[in-house]
């Protein structure tokens, strides 16, 4: 009386698809349009950067002006394989890494 009774549904006919593959390409494409606009925004700029601080790196020279990724200011005294000292006052020298050297400051900087 209050139950009705359930009756099972046919499964709709398979159609055959001429375009099976636009259809599979159709849907991958949102995909490819995202990772195009990721490496243009993102992967790209920060490739660059890298490699403008790595031209910078090797063009160290004795007597440059630098600045450090912790603040510090200082004249390179002595350029290693991987390390930089830089006198960051009368007498006073540190040894970095080069990869802490974030800009050489144009010369007569620092007093």
């Amino acid at each position: 009386m209050f139950i009705s009774s359930a009756f099972a549904q046919t499964a709709p006919a398979a159609t055959a698809s001429g375009g099976g593959i636009m259809s599979q390409l159709g849907g991958m494409l949102p995909l490819v349009l995202m990772f195009v606009v990721l490496y243009f925004v993102m992967i790209r700029p920060q490739m660059k950067r890298q490699k403008e601080h790595r031209a910078m790196i090797d063009a160290l020279a004795k007597g440059d002006e630098v600045a450090t990724a912790g603040g510090l200011l200082g004249k390179v005294t002595k350029l290693g394989d991987s390390y930089v000292s830089v006198e960051v006052a009368t007498g006073v020298e540190v040894q970095l890494q080069r990869s802490a050297v974030v800009q050489v400051l144009p010369k007569g900087t620092i007093k």
